[in-house]
């Protein structure tokens, strides 16, 4: 089993006084080497965005972008409807960029922050149609037990989100002192595994609040809370 460490103190971080951004992988400004991707998934971004404030109409294609809100409630405006959307706390959206579109983000709040983390995945099919989905996820329902949020169209799941990649995003709530065991969807897989908050341990690698693991190489691996822990896993190829 190979394992990466990204502690939480040595990701990327830039603050434009409305956006406080952490970047596990280079982006904007912050350019890390080593740190570019971690397979297909391109960018993970920890962000706090103030009150009234938010991305203007900018420009994306074949890229898969997912948000999860953690906290707080966003708004998406894009080219395909110039309809603002709400996606509250407990929902996930996708984006298929595709082809290309124009969209925009905004705190859907005038006066409380929203933290949220947005998720770049590169796609398998290049200039698809651009598309949009999003999906409310009980949080019960991961308590002890995996939670899948997004896979791929050609997964039968139907209970998830759908992206043009063979990535699948899932999150769990496990209890203090209990352990869980991933399975991962073949040996060209690595899985992005984010502690969202608590403490755990992958093999000797201890996690706290936003520290990740890069793990490859294995068919499972066995995760132990050591606090009560939310715990975010992106699976995805990694021959890119």
């Amino acid at each position: 089993m190979k394992i990466l460490e990204h502690k939480a103190n040595q990701r990327g971080y830039a603050n434009y006084d409305w956006l406080q951004a952490n970047y596990s992988f280079s982006f904007g400004d912050y350019y890390n080497p080593g740190k570019t991707n971690f397979g297909a998934l391109r960018v993970l971004n920890d962000d706090i965005i103030q009150g009234g404030m938010g991305f203007g109409s900018h420009p994306h294609n074949n890229m898969e972008i997912i948000t999860i809100p953690l906290e707080g409630s966003l708004k998406h405006k894009d080219s395909m409807s110039e309809t603002w959307f709400p996606i509250e706390t407990d929902e996930v959206q996708v984006m298929t960029a595709g082809s290309g579109l124009v969209h925009s983000e905004r705190n859907n709040s005038a006066n409380n922050y929203i933290n949220l983390f947005q998720i770049w995945i590169m796609p398998s099919n290049q200039n698809v149609q651009p598309s949009y989905d999003q999906m409310k996820f009980d949080p019960s329902l991961r308590k002890n037990k995996l939670q899948t949020l997004v896979s791929s169209y050609l997964d039968s799941d139907d209970k998830s989100l759908k992206i043009h990649q063979d990535a699948k995003i899932s999150r769990i709530d496990i209890n203090e002192n209990r352990d869980f065991t991933y399975h991962l969807k073949s040996k060209n897989h690595g899985v992005y595994t984010m502690l969202i908050s608590g403490k755990a341990s992958v093999s000797d690698n201890i996690l706290e609040k936003r520290d990740a693991l890069g793990i490859s190489g294995t068919a499972e691996f066995n995760i132990r809370a050591q606090e009560n822990s939310e715990i975010l896993f992106i699976e995805v190829p990694m021959n890119f």
